[in-house]
């Protein structure tokens, strides 16, 4: 489970509401995921986290990027990576977006169809391409299985025409689904891959490399009952290991393997420290008694994700206090602002008051990315980073970060 010593600290010594991240934490992770897969080429997954501080601190272990866009592509650039290792990881892309993606100096595109193809070659000439598959996304509590990603079949096609168009055909990508809970989706996918390597190879289409994508688990986070997921993390990676291995036995020539880890670097190593707005509790239509927490953070500055998952909840100083369950929900005058209650609800103190400060953990993955301008009025959480539990830097209240960016920078 997730060290959150580092954190706690950190949020005690915070005087108001702000996301904090765990620089040290998300570095250990990245080692960590660096020693179960040897020879994988992390590419962050920006949307994820798009903190300056944390992708400078990432760049510097190694990491490239995978950027959806050319703000994104920019703001890797500022970290000082090269840009051979960042990768336009998203399918959808306008003209305007590929000539521009392409100025910067990016030559590796994802792509899934003939006409994404066909842009490509006339606003990126020359460009290297990686054509995603589509996989079912079971297992995962966000399938991506629709709007992304092409057949086996017609992936051999777009890179037969992209060889056509004078693009290079480099590679292959997958992505089995955001917070993927099991390792069958890995082996399917791996099998997929197998068998389209197998077939460019048939065409004289020598690829080069596999992009793994996202998909690795927060271990954190819980169920929407609030049981916690237990995600099969160590046999996730021996199956991508043994998967791996399989792919260059069928390869024609070298292969090299990427990765686009987000949420698996970052989430377990950011907080938030709210407060509590109120306690309460009022009968409902069918004359069932329900408790009520309203916090200063919700769906819409913080913890957009809470449709599918909760985070576990601390309250400091109350340990052994009386509990009482409750539905946990956010500031705003909105309805879908609150956690879809299953169960029991969530404990939590009997004398909660007003003001007082509660920390949400394991929240670090798209907390800043999702949150909104102000929805409501109520504005962006600032950030800070922090090492050892020592803030290092971070934003101010207006939201505002170092050198112009933001704790709130759109997904």
């Amino acid at each position: 489970m997730p060290d959150y010593r580092r954190l706690r600290t950190a949020l005690a010594a915070t005087g108001g509401d702000r996301i904090v991240y765990d620089l040290d934490g998300i570095e250990a992770q990245y080692d960590a995921l660096l020693d179960e897969l040897p020879g994988i080429d992390v590419r962050f997954a920006m949307k994820a986290c798009p903190v300056d501080e944390v992708l400078d601190c990432l760049a510097a272990r190694g990491a490239g990027f995978d950027a959806a866009g050319p703000q994104e592509i920019a703001q890797a650039l500022r970290t000082g990576v090269p840009v051979a290792r960042i990768h336009y990881g998203n399918t959808i892309k306008s003209d305007r977006q590929i000539a521009e993606a392409y100025r910067l100096g990016v030559r590796d595109f994802a792509t899934d169809s003939l006409a994404d193809v066909a842009a490509i070659a006339e606003h990126a000439p020359g460009a290297r391409v990686f054509c995603r598959l589509a996989t079912t996304g079971e297992g995962a509590l966000w399938g991506l299985s629709r709007k992304f990603g092409c057949s086996p079949e017609n992936a051999v096609r777009v890179l037969a025409a992209a060889r056509d168009a004078g693009l290079v055909p480099a590679g292959l990508s997958v992505h089995v689904g955001s917070q993927q809970l099991t390792s069958e989706a890995w082996q399917q996918a791996l099998e997929a891959l197998a068998g389209v390597i197998e077939e460019t190879n048939r065409r004289g289409i020598l690829l080069d490399h596999v992009n793994l994508g996202g998909g690795l688990p927060a271990l954190g986070v819980l169920d929407r009952g609030g049981r916690p997921l237990r995600p099969p993390l160590d046999k996730m990676f021996a199956v991508i290991r043994e998967g791996m291995q399989r792919l260059r036995e069928v390869s024609a020539g070298p292969l090299e393997f990427l990765m686009e880890p987000g949420r698996h670097l970052v989430a377990d190593h950011g907080a938030i420290r709210a407060h509590v707005i109120r306690l309460t509790d009022r009968r409902q239509l069918d004359g069932e008694l329900v408790h009520w927490l309203f916090l200063s953070c919700g769906k819409f500055n913080g913890l957009y994700e809470m449709d599918e998952l909760r985070y576990p909840l601390e309250f400091p100083g109350r340990a052994g206090a009386a509990t009482v369950p409750a539905v946990i929900a956010g500031p705003t005058c909105d309805s879908d602002d609150a956690y879809a209650d299953e169960g029991a609800g969530v404990a939590v103190p009997l004398d909660a008051a007003s003001g007082d400060p509660v920390w949400i953990l394991s929240c670090g993955a798209y907390a800043s990315a999702y949150t909104t301008r102000g929805f409501n009025g109520f504005p962006p959480l600032p950030y800070s980073c922090v090492r050892s539990g020592r803030p290092t830097a971070g934003s101010g209240p207006d939201g505002s970060g170092p050198g112009g960016s933001s704790a709130a920078t759109g997904r």
